[in-house]
């Protein structure tokens, strides 16, 4: 594991960063997928963060999802407020684990 420089990160983040990533992102799903609706779990992770992108931005890490998520979704058809609550909180859970994972604590006002 290269250590973790905020420089650095974006250009350096699958090459250098990869394992911490992947583990980040499973560890999101497993938490997930323990409390959540299954189904909508594993459609939300193959079909919508698979096309996410983690960045490291003002001393926090966020996730950029892929434009239309909802339009994404073909296993599962979840109303409009529930996908926005379960993303919302999906990706709360990835930059809570990036953060973990990388040793970067939250910023003061980081949710």
């Amino acid at each position: 594991m290269a250590e973790f420089d905020p420089e650095t990160f974006e250009e350096e983040k699958y090459t250098e960063h990869f394992t911490e990533l992947q583990r980040a992102y499973k560890n999101a799903f497993e938490t997930m997928n323990g409390r959540y609706d299954s189904d909508l779990i594993h459609a939300i992770d193959q079909q919508v963060l698979n096309e996410s992108e983690p960045h490291f931005v003002d001393g926090r890490f966020e996730v950029d999802l892929p434009e239309s998520p909802e339009d994404r979704l073909t296993a599962v058809n979840p109303d409009a407020e529930r996908l926005r609550e379960t993303l919302d909180q999906y990706t709360d859970e990835i930059v809570a684990e990036l953060h973990e994972l990388f040793g970067v604590e939250k910023p003061e006002n980081g949710d």
